[in-house]
């Protein structure tokens, strides 16, 4: 079976500030919570600090968690209400069927691959000087700006079994007459074209760069992050389930690739 978990982060606390501030660490304790050797199963997770006061913490397993001790420790053990949510991933799983559309919210690590970078560290500079026979893998570089991120995201959405639909528009309000069209998209009549790149039902919500030292003493760890959110369509139910359960995107360890789905407002299938 498959579960998703949200839990409760109080960020008063001193343990909830060091998960909040370091992936790496949070990575761990969620590894904390599964019966399982550390690592036997990929576990995907984000974490929601829109509001900043209050934290939750979304989690993906395939065996049944405990979060007892994150809860004492990162959570809000004394108060009311339930402090970690677990819930039977199955019922969702059920209701993927081509086009069936859900609000959704993903976190993701925007990259793209170059043989070169324009300005490589020392260590891409010294794998670079290294390569004699010219068989060596291109280097994973972040997308920094929105543009490109977003970019990312459209451009993926296909092989993931979904896509993004255009943005709903009113037509003008009376007495109101419409810009003219761009002349890149007016036919030989003089009648507008489709737009080959309408505004889709997605927007960015958070952008992050984090940066922390692999295992406390290793390597020095850099990738940026994306939120997306907005409205899906899903168009290849066997690879959007495989998107759901494994994730999407690279750095899953660290809190990427966790896509969350819930119902349009007021739709009530």
């Amino acid at each position: 079976m498959t579960y998703l978990s949200r839990i409760r982060i109080n960020p008063l606390r001193a343990e909830s500030r060091k998960l909040l501030s370091n992936p790496r660490a949070l990575h761990g304790a969620v590894q904390g919570g599964l019966p399982g050797p550390q690592d036997a199963e990929r576990v995907l997770w984000r974490m929601d600090a829109d509001d900043p006061h209050r934290p939750h913490l979304f989690v993906l397993t395939r065996s049944r968690p405990d979060w007892t001790r994150l809860v004492e420790q990162a959570g809000w053990p004394d108060a009311g209400g339930e402090h970690a949510a677990i819930r039977d991933y199955t019922p969702l799983l059920g209701q993927i069927a081509v086009g069936r559309e859900f609000a959704f919210r993903l976190t993701a690590s925007p990259v793209q691959n170059t043989p070169a970078p324009q300005k490589p560290t020392p260590a891409q500079a010294a794998h670079i000087a290294a390569d004699t026979d010219g068989k060596r893998r291109g280097f994973r570089l972040g997308h920094r700006t929105a543009a490109a991120q977003l970019d990312w995201f459209l451009t993926r959405t296909g092989r993931w079994g979904f896509d993004v639909p255009a943005s709903r528009t009113d037509p003008a309000a009376p007495g109101l007459v419409p810009s003219p069209p761009d002349s890149d998209h007016v036919g030989q009549s003089g009648r507008a074209l489709r737009d080959p790149n309408p505004r889709r039902e997605v927007r960015i919500t958070s952008r992050n760069r984090h940066s922390f030292k692999k295992n406390g003493n290793g390597p020095h760890v850099v990738f940026h992050t994306a939120t997306f959110e907005g409205r899906l369509r899903i168009t290849d139910p066997s690879a959007f389930t495989a998107r759901l359960l494994d994730g999407i995107g690279p750095s899953k360890a660290y809190g990427c690739g966790l896509l969350t789905l819930a119902p349009l407002a007021g739709r009530k299938d």
